[in-house]
């Protein structure tokens, strides 16, 4: 593991606001309207809430969270990463003991309110942490070991995992309160789909005359490879090359720029890929 002052500080912030912002929304929202949010942080509090109600006793967050995170946490460090899994574990850590320490302060008392804004809040934070490539634990490990193996979007199956968690919370709790945790659920998932985009692609048609410079641009940004087909431009009646190559989303605006500086005169369409099917080559987590 390599560390360097620019990157790493920038990934430590991120994360530790991440864990700030996700700690007040477990307090602010999730407490205090008795939200179930999804996940291993859902299990936690339907574990505490359990012991509350049937057991008489009363469970740390942060202890109860942190054994349920052991196991993924394996996994993390044999097949995502173990730069990736130590700024999660600092993710997990933090925000377990900040929703400890920090005390139940409601903002609002209004259901609807809470479900929707307090979802659009946990998703900003798991966000933050995705794109400093860590995540908040739990079922993110989950997620994005899928998504790495099989190169897929997985969140929308965390979202189904997740409502039936809130299932059974609703079975043990009361139903007004696990539905409205749906809401949550998906308000949360919505954001992290928008923002982290890292599994989804688009696929490039670059015009150019500078087909071996615009390639090996493609190559050097993304380490993707490309496929160059001959064609005739009608407008001038000149041959022409078109140059084909898919990359990740996340990708797409640092290679639209080094392709324009490889050749000014490119045309480039840029379309949204549903599915690639054959090699395609995902960036591992550092």
């Amino acid at each position: 593991m390599k560390f360097t002052l620019k990157d790493d500080g920038k990934r430590i912030f991120l994360v530790t606001l991440g864990a700030i912002i996700y700690a007040f929304n477990m307090k602010s929202f999730v407490k205090a309207g008795n939200m179930i949010p999804g996940g291993l942080s859902g299990i936690t509090v339907l574990i505490q809430q359990i012991g509350i109600g049937f057991l008489g006793i009363v469970l740390p967050y942060s202890l109860v969270n942190l054994v349920l995170n052991a196991i993924p946490i394996l996994v993390g460090i044999h097949f995502i990463g173990k730069k990736f899994t130590l700024y999660s574990c600092y993710m997990i850590v933090l925000s377990s003991i900040l929703t400890d320490v920090i005390p139940v302060t409601p903002i609002t008392y209004d259901w609807p309110l809470i479900a929707v804004f307090g979802g659009l809040i946990n998703g900003f934070a798991i966000s933050l942490c995705l794109m400093a490539k860590a995540s908040s634990g739990g079922l993110d490990f989950i997620t994005i070991f899928l998504s790495n193996k099989k190169n897929i979007d997985a969140w929308n199956y965390v979202l189904l995992l997740n409502g039936i968690i809130i299932s059974i919370a609703g079975f043990l709790f009361g139903w007004n309160r696990a539905l409205y945790s749906i809401i949550y659920q998906f308000a949360s998932t919505q954001i992290v789909h928008m923002m982290y985009r890292k599994h989804r692609q688009h696929t490039l048609l670059i015009i150019t005359n500078h087909a071996k410079e615009v390639y090996e641009t493609i190559s050097a940004c993304t380490n993707h490879g490309a496929t160059v087909f001959k064609g005739m431009g009608t407008y001038e009646n000149e041959e022409r090359d078109m140059v084909y190559s898919v990359v990740s989303s996340d990708e797409v605006k640092m290679v639209l720029k080094n392709v324009k500086e490889a050749d000014p005169r490119a045309f480039i369409n840029t379309i949204q890929t549903d599915a690639i099917e054959g090699r395609f080559q995902v960036r591992q987590e550092d």
